[in-house]
């Protein structure tokens, strides 16, 4: 691994309005390093565009008290033309790509969608990283990019290793997280260009995604409507803070695979992969549970709330997979890391940001 020198150079970080992008930005420009950030988003409505521009709003805010400066550009990586332009104008040393059409169900109903940002923007991303090299000049330093745990499919093997095949992705979403990193890997192969991918499990938090299943459960209880619990409550989820999932890309952003030649006097490709998951499977009706004891604490579901009367038990969904459980015992080799932060004080932290940004602005 060669350690990167980041300071006072240009970053780029695409999805910057999501919410791992938006929180890996929060950390950036809370480090003692100067950075210059470019972030891009196209702000499309697959969620509430609202909470996304919460998100930039809470970044604009910390930026004036920081080193570091920030350019937000409003822009899909789908578009050849945009990305080639952002790269003509800044000397990117590090290109983190967040940017992606997330969810699985979606995936199903909308596959279009998928193709074009987690396909092509993310070939767009790889053509850009290989021709900041011409002309002599020193070009992208690392491509970090989000790759996700959906990749590992039904594979029996548990806890999840990146050591170990994941060939079968269950999913459309799966298969382009896949993709990425096959693409990745070849890019890596003929131009040298250093990329690590991370497989980020069940990533929740404050200001996270409507989709998700914690995000999801609270607005139908709290519109005492019923919640739909796949797989009949047999499944577990590796849930893993957001704040841990940045702290990670951010150590990771630093790190890069080292340029090396093989024995066959060949460059071997400088290529990683890690997980970044909380290595402790919660099950799901535990979760519930947990997750509805905080909304009664923050007052969003009355304390007499009946929990048990609203689940609907059904079968699992297409595309979905019963447990995930990361190894990250990568990450903590090469950086001395593991995500740790406890369910109970994450799910603590979405409730009085759910109560803040949901109930009280009625209240007002």
């Amino acid at each position: 691994m060669d350690r990167i020198n980041l300071n006072d150079k240009y970053i780029l970080v695409t999805g910057a309005a999501g919410f791992i992008g938006s929180a890996l930005i929060m950390r950036m420009i809370k480090s003692d390093e100067c950075f210059h950030i470019i972030g891009v988003d196209s702000l499309n409505d697959y969620y509430d565009v609202r909470i996304k521009e919460f998100r930039l709003k809470k970044i604009e805010d910390a930026i004036k008290d920081s080193s570091s400066d920030w350019k937000f550009v409003k822009g899909n990586i789908a578009d050849a033309g945009l990305v080639k332009e952002l790269f003509s104008q800044y000397p990117f040393a590090c290109v983190v790509n967040l940017a992606a059409q997330a969810g699985v169900r979606y995936s199903i109903v909308n596959p279009d969608a998928y193709i074009e940002s987690n396909i092509i923007g993310f070939y767009n991303l790889l053509e850009a990283c290989r021709h900041s090299y011409d002309d002599g000049k020193t070009g992208v330093e690392h491509l970090v990019y989000a790759s996700s745990s959906s990749i590992y499919g039904s594979s029996a093997s548990i806890p999840y290793k990146v050591e170990e095949p994941a060939e079968h992705p269950v999913s459309l979403y799966a298969a382009t997280k896949k993709s990425n990193e096959l693409m990745a890997h070849a890019y890596s192969k003929l131009y040298t260009i250093p990329s690590t991918g991370l497989r980020f499990f069940t990533v929740y938090g404050p200001a996270g995604r409507p989709d998700m299943a914690y995000f999801g459960f609270t607005d139908k209880l709290k519109k005492n409507e019923n919640i739909k619990i796949f797989n009949y409550g047999k499944c577990r989820r590796d849930f893993t803070y957001v704040d841990d999932v940045a702290e990670g890309v951010f150590r990771v952003m630093h790190g890069a695979p080292e340029k090396r030649t093989g024995e066959d006097g060949l460059p071997v490709p400088p290529y990683s992969i890690y997980n970044i998951g909380n290595s402790s499977p919660v099950g799901l009706m535990d979760f519930i549970e947990m997750l509805g004891d905080e909304l009664k604490d923050q007052g969003i579901l009355a304390k007499d709330f009946d929990i048990k009367a609203h689940e609907e038990l059904v079968p699992m969904q297409p595309g979905d997979v019963p447990v995930t459980y990361a190894d990250t015992s990568a990450l903590e080799r090469d950086f001395g890391f593991r995500p740790d932060t406890p369910l109970k004080k994450g799910l603590h932290e979405f409730a009085v940001w759910y109560k803040e940004f949901y109930c009280d602005e009625k209240e007002d």
